[in-house]
């Protein structure tokens, strides 16, 4: 485990003066990674610093930092080469650059670029897809929806983070545009399903894990170990084809109606970041075989809103929840992946699956914010149970101390669906 250490020192502060306002995602204690590039040039990493974001390619070049030794990691265009680097590294890197920013004795010939100025992309090249069922909330309310109240909880979902392999090819970085998905629909009065455009798209608030350490084929990992082979995390919409995987999902589960999209924010936070605000998973209805036991508190305390504004109108808050609520930890999910012994590699996504609180107006969902479809939600000019072309839905997270600690923005406008030929 990382712990802390100066880079976490709430005095500390940056000679980059818009990193030292109260409000800023990315004080000089964030440092989060990300992939920019300026004018249609070539893809640089950097990492993001108030409203400024420091060219990491760039120093490389100038030997001013130097995590690889005498192979370069900051020249793809991607994090995943810095990433397979030793865990001791990504601290060292940390330290560095914190180093460099710092009000005091700090480097102010950097090179830097204007958030405002430059394209961000997808951060990593992802390597393999998997997005669990962690939320107890969120699997009760879908259980007494679709089943029985009383029995809302599959017999296994106290006992096994439940998960699937989904698509790696379509996660897309926060500002992609999403076409909403054709497929398979059978309503309950229909004899035969028939195909077209999805009609209960739904949003899924999420966090991301990325895999920084591989642990190899046949070998398991513990859930300390876990923990620490985790580079970081991004917000994440796993968007949703309700009524796709409504009439798909059995017996193998969703398919078709997750695998058109997913969007992730483009600054991947660091593990060590968010070590101040680590928090303990919620108490365990049944106790968890020895695998899955932690000793240490890995779940984070992330405040999550999610707004929805309609084509031309303004954002409405639809959400409000936090991480902390989660019953499997993202920890848990890599132990439990790698227990099979499952070859986990560097750029792996854990989507911890739809994040809910306790309450309706903290639930992660439409389909549970509308009830599937019974209490619209008021936005601006109307009301939405799901999600209609021309909205867009943007996700924020942070976490709130001594300093403020944020991921930026996961952001997505709906299209049409695209014509099909046939």
């Amino acid at each position: 485990m990382a712990g802390l250490n100066e880079t976490h020192d709430p005095a500390r502060k940056s000679w980059v003066e818009s990193a030292n306002a109260p409000d800023t995602d990315f004080p000089i204690q964030n440092l989060p990674f990300g992939v920019f590039s300026v004018d249609g040039g070539a893809r640089c990493i950097g990492v993001a610093i108030g409203d400024m974001i420091v060219d990491l390619t760039a120093l490389e070049e100038a030997g001013k930092l130097t995590p690889g030794g005498s192979i370069k990691v900051f020249g793809d265009g991607v994090l995943n080469p810095f990433m397979a680097l030793p865990q001791a590294v990504w601290s060292e890197t940390r330290e560095a650059i914190s180093k460099l920013l710092d009000a005091e004795g700090g480097d102010q010939d950097l090179s830097l670029v204007a958030q405002a100025d430059a394209e961000l992309h997808l951060p990593i090249f992802v390597r393999s897809f998997t997005d669990f069922y962690a939320s107890k909330e969120h699997a009760t309310n879908v259980g007494s929806m679709f089943r029985d109240p009383n029995n809302a909880l599959m017999p296994n979902w106290l006992h096994i983070p439940i998960g699937y392999n989904g698509r790696a090819s379509t996660v897309v970085v926060s500002g992609t545009p999403i076409h909403r998905p054709n497929g398979q629909l059978k309503g309950p009065q229909d004899e035969v399903p028939g195909f077209g455009p999805c009609r209960k798209l739904d949003i899924e608030l999420e966090l991301g894990a990325v895999v920084g350490t591989p642990n190899p084929m046949g070998q398991p990992v513990t859930a300390a170990q876990a923990y620490d082979n985790i580079f970081g995390y991004v917000l994440m919409n796993d968007w949703s084809a309700r009524d796709i995987q409504t009439w798909e999902y059995q017996p193998l589960g969703p398919f078709q109606s997750k695998a058109f999209a997913t969007s992730i924010s483009p600054w991947v936070v660091t593990r060590e970041a968010l070590e101040p605000f680590r928090k303990p998973a919620p108490e365990r209805v049944k106790q968890l075989l020895p695998y899955l036991q932690e000793k240490t508190p890995n779940n984070f305390d992330i405040d999550l809103v999610v707004e929805l504004a309609p084509d031309g109108g303004k954002p409405s808050v639809i959400c409000r929840t936090n991480y902390k609520y989660m019953y499997y930890s993202s920890a848990l999910q890599l132990v439990h992946h790698a227990s099979s012994g499952c070859a986990m590699e560097t750029g792996d996504l854990l989507g911890s699956g739809t994040i809910s609180g306790p309450t309706q107006d903290s639930f992660g969902s439409m389909l549970e914010l509308s009830w599937n479809g019974r209490d619209p939600l008021e936005v601006d000019g109307g009301s939405r149970t799901f999600l209609e072309d021309g909205d867009t839905v943007t996700i924020t997270g942070s976490c709130q101390g001594n300093y403020r600690i944020g991921f930026g923005d996961c952001a997505g406008k709906i299209l049409p669906a695209p014509e099909f030929g046939g």
